[in-house]
């Protein structure tokens, strides 16, 4: 399923380069990676491919539940389940035309908050450390009755769900190329 998002992170690697200048804050501390973990910014790469559209939704738990330790309490658990359930409607938290006659094929979401049992970072360690970092990887697979149709991606309903996402990098590939942007709730809409 993540056969053309495999390809992405290789082709758009100068776009990444570049983001990585930009970062304010670069919150891992230990790796010192270009995809630093930042609150208030999550990652989006997008690739539509003939009829295919993937997705795939890279952001800290504090942007979609306010917190990243371990759900504890019956509020934290809530605040989870909550998060869950509107990861769940990527046509909801995605504004793509309807004329483009999009369904979802396919969804995996991990995160350790939702008790996956090894979450690990990009270097395959495990996060043991005392400074925890929880993200949420959210991946889907759409096709597209009308992919010309599909000009582009409105990430409003993204911001307005979990508004304490501030900014996301986005990562395109569609029928006029690659590109890289920075949407924000004042300018959420992304052209493919």
């Amino acid at each position: 399923m993540r056969r053309l998002l495999l390809a992405l992170p290789f082709a758009l690697l100068p776009l990444a380069a570049a983001h990585a200048h930009d970062d304010d804050h670069d919150h891992d501390h230990a790796h010192g990676t270009l995809a630093a973990h930042e609150h208030g910014v999550a990652k989006l790469n997008a690739v539509l491919d003939g009829n295919t559209l993937e997705l795939e939704l890279d952001s800290p738990a504090m942007n979609l539940v306010g917190f990243e330790h371990a759900p504890s309490t019956d509020a934290d658990k809530a605040k989870v389940a909550a998060a869950r359930q509107q990861l769940e409607q990527p046509l909801k938290l995605f504004g793509l035309a309807q004329a483009a006659a999009c369904k979802e094929d396919a969804q995996e979401l991990e995160s350790p908050l939702f008790g996956d049992a090894a979450h690990a970072d990009e270097d395959g360690d495990a996060h043991e450390h005392g400074h925890q970092h929880a993200d949420v990887n959210a991946h889907y697979q759409l096709t597209c009755a009308q992919p010309d149709k599909l000009a582009q991606l409105d990430l409003g309903p993204l911001f307005k769900t979990f508004p304490q996402t501030q900014k996301i990098i986005v990562q395109l590939i569609g029928p006029n190329g690659q590109k890289g942007v920075e949407a924000t709730p004042a300018k959420a809409t992304v052209a493919f």
